[in-house]
């Protein structure tokens, strides 16, 4: 039998849904002004230059995404062709292979952060109290539980 939201569950949902097209949109736009980079672009930079040595393998860099294969392999292609990142073999595995933040990638992602840091502040941060703040970790975190536990079960 199917369990049909409730009038304040479809309005929270319906709303979720909104923030997350509205400040996608917005933060893409922002980026795009300030960086040249798309938020596509940025999300595949930021864990690439926070590993100590600016590589991560293909599929952790789909994990941590959440990404396709797929998706991802054609975002990759499109930035190493604008020098933001390399792709190298890996030795262990020659199926597998590497993305590797460039130079570039590096000064663009160092240049982007700020100017992303502050719009995320003032479109989220600004606009909740910390407890709301404390609200929204526990209710990302208790979602993300959720999410991931279903995806060990497939």
């Amino acid at each position: 039998m199917t369990r049909w939201l409730t009038q304040d569950e479809q309005r929270a949902w319906r709303g979720l849904l909104e923030v997350c097209s509205r400040l996608d949109a917005r933060l893409n736009r922002q980026l795009q002004e300030s960086s040249g980079l798309s938020l596509a672009d940025y999300d595949v930079l930021v864990p690439l230059s926070e590993t100590p040595d600016g590589r991560l393998r293909m599929f952790e860099l789909s994990e941590r995404l959440a990404w396709e294969q797929s998706r991802l392999s054609h975002h990759v292609t499109r930035m190493q062709r604008r020098g933001l990142i390399d792709r190298e073999d890996c030795r262990q595995d020659r199926r597998g292979a590497y993305v590797v933040i460039t130079a570039a990638g590096r000064d663009v992602i160092t240049r982007a952060a700020p100017a992303h840091a502050d719009a995320v502040r003032s479109l989220v941060f600004d606009a909740v109290s910390p407890e709301q703040v404390a609200e929204l970790d526990a209710f990302t975190s208790a979602v993300l539980s959720r999410l991931r536990e279903d995806e060990t079960k497939r």
